[in-house]
């Protein structure tokens, strides 16, 4: 399952991957929902497994896939998958794994876009930009995470419901 998973969502992983350095050189304040498809691979295999360290394995065989589709980046897909799916089990762990409820996945999803929010917007010179788009990029920054959680878990419930897995 973790594979399976892994491969659909590295496949999604390989295109933020080629459409992220258009989103910076463009409309930079958009990057938030690029870099936020990456929680894809823990929300699902924990939605659908609700087992430890799923969220970590299916994270570092998405960012395999996404390597293969833009080798230059498989730094930047393992070390986004760790930093991910580390946060992710985490928060898991920290209920013991065994609260599933959608508002653990999304505190990790708040998590990681603070996170990710602080981070790129120094990496990426964002400070440049004109105020208006520094705000609209720290909120859809947090934001897109959040997004990105809901859709998560609206694949792994479905996945659920067809009996893909069982518990």
């Amino acid at each position: 399952m973790c594979a399976a998973i892994g491969v659909a969502t590295g496949l999604l992983g390989g295109v933020a991957g080629w459409i992220t350095l258009p989103v910076l050189a463009g409309p930079a304040f958009l990057y938030g929902l690029v870099l936020g498809s990456h929680v894809l691979p823990g929300i699902i295999a924990q939605e659908v497994l609700r087992k430890p360290l799923v969220a970590l394995i299916t994270h570092v065989l998405a960012a395999l896939i996404a390597s293969a589709f833009n080798p230059a980046w498989s730094m930047r897909f393992i070390g986004t998958a760790l930093l991910f799916g580390l946060i992710q089990e985490g928060v898991a762990a920290l209920t013991r794994y065994r609260s599933w409820g959608a508002w653990r996945f999304f505190i990790s999803a708040a998590i990681i876009g603070v996170f990710v929010a602080v981070v790129v917007f120094f990496a990426a010179n964002l400070e440049v930009q004109p105020l208006w788009a520094q705000i609209a990029y720290l909120v859809i920054s947090v934001l897109g995470p959040i997004a990105w959680t809901a859709i998560g878990l609206a694949i792994g419930a479905a996945l659920s419901r067809a009996g893909v897995a069982r518990r």
